[in-house]
This record gives structure tokens, sequence and C-alpha cells, in this order.
């Protein structure tokens, strides 16, 4: 077992590494999510008509730059979020097993879903000012704008600009709805990946490896998208938006499902099923070997009174 440190830095890392791969994806599903809003469908434009269009349509115009926007700061975001979701998970999950039922080995899938929605819910709090600037860069489009539009030169320019104009507040707009998505997609991330594992292993047969950490990554992966994409989409507005349009996550889910029907909310379902699955996979399969890495580090860096108590 690696320290929580050692977590979460490997965490971190392990996020980045899947981000570079599947930001394009993020970069469709916000337009997509943000496309319409409060419109409703008879005057509603589509620009981006799906996944691979979107992807199409944005490479055409605005090139690779244009998918990857944001990409600085999804960086730090990913490292904060990941590394408190991947780093804090066992210390909590066994802190709770232990003063509930006196053996940090027992597994139940109340206190699972507890730790795992605690660990994201933290790196939600976090990491939120990034996850603000990351969606008002990615949203932005000076050919097919979509939502509120934002220019900023970068990540940090935006983080300066929303300071200035709004203060502290105003880089923490919409945290509630980022501790809500967060919150549910972290409940289930990790307790499926390890129900899986564990299930695959013992009812397959499969040993400790790549496949296996693929296919529990796939399975976690899907069950993230139906359950987080709901407050994703409430969330992608809450981010965009100046001013007052929703004064709350409940006024916009109010708002939203109102003037654009109960199907809103699942704007964009595949652009991040296309982004989720790949990312859950790249993420959990790389942490596992980051992790191993990371203990390797350890034990030879650590003296063994420590080592002891991890």
């Amino acid at each position: 077992m690696s320290t929580t440190l050692g977590a979460f830095i490997a965490g971190g890392i392990a996020a980045c590494g899947a981000v570079t791969v599947t930001h394009p994806f993020e970069t469709v599903k916000i337009r997509l999510q943000l496309q319409g809003e409060l419109q409703s469908k008879q005057v509603a434009p589509r620009k981006y008509k799906g996944v691979f269009h979107g992807v199409s349509v944005i490479l055409r115009n605005e090139g690779a730059k244009g998918l990857f926007r944001g990409i600085g700061v999804a960086y730090i975001y990913q490292m904060i979020l990941n590394g408190c979701r991947l780093g804090f998970y066992e210390p909590l999950r066994k802190g709770v097993t232990t003063t509930i039922f006196g053996n940090p080995n027992v597994q139940s899938l109340g206190v699972n879903i507890f730790s795992g929605a605690s660990s994201g819910i933290l790196g939600a709090m976090a990491g939120s000012p990034f996850f603000l600037v990351k969606t008002r860069l990615q949203s932005y489009s000076p050919f097919l704008p979509v939502g509120t539009q934002h220019q900023y030169k970068n990540g940090f320019d935006g983080l300066r600009k929303i300071n200035l104009s709004e203060g502290i507040k105003g880089l923490y707009r919409g945290v509630g709805a980022a501790m809500v998505r967060t919150g549910f997609g972290s409940s289930v991330q990790l307790p499926t990946y390890f129900f899986a594992k564990r299930r695959l292993v013992r009812h397959l047969g499969m040993e400790e490896g790549p496949a296996l950490h693929l296919a529990s990554s796939t399975a976690s992966g899907f069950v993230v998208c139906c359950v987080m994409h709901p407050p994703d989409t409430i969330m992608s507005r809450m981010y965009n938006q100046t001013g007052n349009l929703y004064s709350g996550v409940l006024d916009c889910l109010y708002k939203t499902v109102k003037t654009e029907g109960l199907l809103a909310i699942y704007k964009g379902y595949f652009a991040h099923l296309a982004r989720i699955l790949p990312h859950t996979i790249l993420t959990l399969s790389l942490a596992e070997q980051t992790i191993k890495l990371m203990r390797n580090f350890e034990d030879r860096i650590l003296p063994g009174t420590i080592k002891e108590k991890i």
C-alpha cells in the first residue's frame, strides 16, 4: 500500500495521461450541452449534430487547437480531482470500515460508495475554479459559438479576469453543481471498478493484469456516464453563465427541463460516453501501474518504521 501522498500523485499522473486522449470529446460534449440553451426545440439551431460531426466541424473551422482548448487547466484539474479521488478513497474507506466493523479489510458496498463520493467531492471543491475556466475556454468558438462566450487568452488569464470582475465567489460559481456531479460519479466509479474486478477474478478466473484492468474499467465507465450525465449538463451551464441566468442547481434544472424538455439534461450523452469510457479505462488502468511505480519508489526511500504503518 502506498502512502496517501503517493496515491494522490499516482492518481493525478494517470488522469493527466487519460485526459490527453479524451479532451477533444469533452470539448464536443460541452458545446452540445450548451447548444440551444433555454430555447425550445423548434427554434434552437443545431450547429453540432453529434459526436463525430462535432469533432469534424471543430477540426475544420478551428483546427486541432479548437479541440484542445483548455487542455492546460484540464491537466491541473485532473491532478487535483483524481489525486483526491484515488488518493483519499482507500484511507477514507479503511477508516470508516474500521470504525464500523473493527476490521479494515471488510468490504461494504455502502462504505465504498460513501468513500468514493466523499473523496470525489473533496476533489471537486478543490478543483472547481480550474474546471470553471476549462468549461469557458472549451465553449468559446469564433466560428460556431454556443452559450455565453468568454474570450480568455489561456487558463490563468481566465482565472485573473474572473477574480477581478467577480472575486473569489465568481471563481467558485457552480461549485454546488460540481459537487453533486462528481459525488454521483465518484460514488460509483471506484466501487463499481473494484466490484467488477472481484467478480471477474472469482467467476471468470481472470488474473491480475491489463486485461482485468481494462474489463473492470469499461464496466465502471459505463455506469459512471449513466449516473453522472444529468448533473454534468447542469454543471456545464452553471459554469458557463455570467450574471444570474440561473440562481442555483435546482433553478437551472427546472428552467432547462421546462424550456427544452426532459431529454435536454441528456444533451451530449454520447459525446460524454465517448469521453468517459476511454477516460475511465485509461485513468484506472494507468493508476494501477503508477501506484505500483510509486509504491516501489517509496519502498526505496521510506524508512522501515514508516513502511510498517502504511
